[in-house]
C-alpha cells in the first residue's frame, strides 16, 4: 500500500496561500474564484469552499452574494446594507426624477460587482414597493417614486 499525503488540513495551506496573495498584492479586491484554485492546486470544490471559510473566519475575505468573495483590508468601510438599498440611493445620488429612466441591470451590475440575476431580484423588491417602474422586456425601467432617506443617529 501506497503512502499518500493526508488530505487533513490541505484547506488551511491554500487558506494560507490566498492570504499570502493578498497581502503581497494592496490592488486585490476579489478572491479567485473556487474554480480557479480548483485548477491551480488541484483540490475539490469542498476544499476550496472550505478555504474561503477559514478566510472569512480570519477576516481577510467575506462572501458576496451572487459574485466572488470580496478582500477585506483592515480600516476600509464596506456597505453592507441589502443590495436594493444601495440600488434605490442611485435614484437620490443621480437626482432622478419621477418619470426619468433607471440604469439597466448589467450597468448596475457592474457598478455594484455582483451578478445581472441578483440585481435584478434586487430591482424586482423596489418594483414591488413601488419606487420603479418596470417598463416590460426590452423597455426601460423608470423612477416611478423617489425613496426617502431617514437620518440615522
Amino acid at each position: 500500500m501506497s503512502q499518500q499525503a493526508s488530505p487533513r488540513g490541505t484547506f488551511l495551506k491554500i487558506a494560507d496561500a490566498v492570504k499570502a496573495r493578498v497581502e503581497t498584492d494592496p490592488d486585490m479586491t476579489e478572491l479567485p474564484s473556487a474554480a480557479d484554485l480548483m485548477d491551480e492546486y488541484k483540490i475539490s470544490r469542498g476544499v476550496a469552499l472550505r478555504a474561503f471559510a477559514a478566510l472569512h473566519r480570519d477576516g481577510v475575505a467575506e462572501p458576496v452574494p451572487g459574485g466572488r468573495w470580496r478582500v477585506v483590508r483592515a480600516g476600509e468601510r464596506t456597505d453592507r446594507r441589502p443590495l436594493e438599498e444601495r440600488i434605490a440611493d442611485v435614484i437620490v445620488d443621480e437626482r432622478l426624477e419621477a418619470g426619468e429612466a433607471f440604469p439597466s441591470a448589467s450597468v448596475l451590475a457592474e457598478r455594484f460587482g455582483v451578478s445581472r440575476p441578483t440585481v435584478t431580484k434586487a430591482l424586482d423588491k423596489l418594483e414591488a414597493a413601488g419606487v420603479l417602474a418596470n417598463g416590460g422586456q426590452g423597455r426601460v425601467r423608470t423612477v416611478r417614486a423617489v425613496p426617502i432617506r431617514e437620518e440615522r443617529s
